[in-house]
């Protein structure tokens, strides 16, 4: 039986898969509506993102105590943070969201300090770094490292698997939550709808098994301190500048080959995957709540290069047969918790065609979501 969250074309030569199986075309479950207006600066774009929902905002609620961002640094970090900022101050609670990271970057570090942010400049990998940071009653730990680490396996151990442990035992007697990946789980089918919770975790390559050993470090905790964390399971947040989507609109454009092989995807919108991390928040628990975060269709990445030409006015150029598995995640529970993203797939479509168009900044950070190896 086909998932109805299966996203594919009508064309046949888009049907046929390797094996000879066919995946019949059903009907995304979006509607059609009026789309919103597309971001003209990087300033509007991080608004947009970090808006707080309604949800959010009793999350917060929910969570007395100060918070901390940490590995604020990273591609998600600025809008976790403001979308955090922005929730307090709008329930009259005037504590300032501390941010850690190494902030190597000049730039980054003032971005952060023009926000208001309290700022600390630390190596979460180093253990005095770790134990000189002021305690919080509610942790986002986002840090971790994933490319070219492909050589690195101590690397991958270190900020991966080591370091975790450091933040667990130091925040203890906090709410954590902590970013994962859906890569932790084996390949899967599309027609599956994509690994549950309770689905095996059995990663290929050294990235994804670091991964692992991270979540195993939280699960360590609750067993050995009682510390309370949720686990995100997150596969692929969407920005404008960079992400999965981005990723084939670019290619699309500048007329250089898709790579179908990996020929399926979630993704989900960066605001509203910060919005489910934080509504996370409460959940945290020992052991840990676990929770895939991701969009709610199964995408098959020809069909969105077929999006993004359309769009465009080309052709796509389609490189390779897919794979009849890939890395892909159920939703299920998250979207009975917290509800289905608000962005839909057609919104992010029309946002990041108009974005590049424009001439939007990208980060210059390929996913590199094609990659079956697992080595990064």
């Amino acid at each position: 039986m086909v998932n109805p969250r299966l996203l594919c074309c009508s064309e046949p030569s888009c049907r046929e898969r390797p094996s000879g199986k066919t995946i019949k075309p059903v009907q995304s479950n979006e509607h059609t509506t009026t789309m919103r207006p597309t971001p003209r600066s990087t300033a509007e774009l991080d608004r947009l993102i970090s808006e707080p929902s309604q949800e959010v905002m009793r999350a917060v609620e929910q969570c007395p105590g100060t918070f901390a961002v940490l590995g604020a640094g990273g591609k998600m970090g600025f809008h976790a943070s403001l979308m955090l900022q922005r929730a307090l101050r709008k329930l009259g609670r005037n504590d300032a969201v501390m941010t850690v990271s190494r902030f190597s970057s000049p730039a980054t570090r003032q971005q952060f300090d023009d926000a208001g942010f309290r700022v600390i400049a630390a190596d979460l990998s180093d253990p005095q770094s770790v134990a000189d940071l002021p305690l919080a009653e509610n942790i986002l730990f986002l840090a971790g490292v994933k490319f070219g680490t492909s050589n690195q396996p101590d690397m991958l151990q270190r900020m991966n698997v080591d370091m975790p442990k450091l933040v667990a035992e130091h925040y203890r007697t906090a709410r954590i939550v902590a970013l994962s990946t859906g890569c932790v789980y084996s390949f899967t089918t599309p027609e599956s709808g994509g690994a549950t919770e309770d689905s095996e975790v059995d990663p290929p390559g050294d990235y994804a098994r670091s991964c692992r050993g991270r979540e195993a470090a939280f699960e360590a905790a609750a067993d050995t301190c009682g510390t309370r964390s949720s686990l995100i399971r997150l596969n692929y947040s969407i920005d404008l500048r960079y992400g999965v989507l981005v990723d084939i609109a670019q290619k699309v454009r500048a007329c250089q080959p898709v790579n179908v092989e990996m020929g399926y995807a979630n993704v989900i919108w960066q605001g509203d995957a910060i919005a489910q991390t934080i509504q996370s928040l409460p959940h945290a628990s020992a052991p840990p709540f676990v929770v895939n975060i991701t969009g709610p269709n199964v995408l098959r990445i020809r069909v969105i290069a077929n999006m993004f030409a359309d769009r465009f006015g080309c052709q796509p150029i389609i490189e390779g047969d897919e794979q009849a598995t890939a890395w892909l995640s159920s939703a299920a529970k998250a979207q009975a918790m917290f509800g289905e993203p608000g962005v839909s797939l057609t919104q992010m479509v029309h946002w990041i065609a108009d974005w590049l168009e424009q001439g939007g900044e990208t980060l210059g950070k390929p996913t590199h979501f094609e990659v079956r190896s697992g080595s990064y």
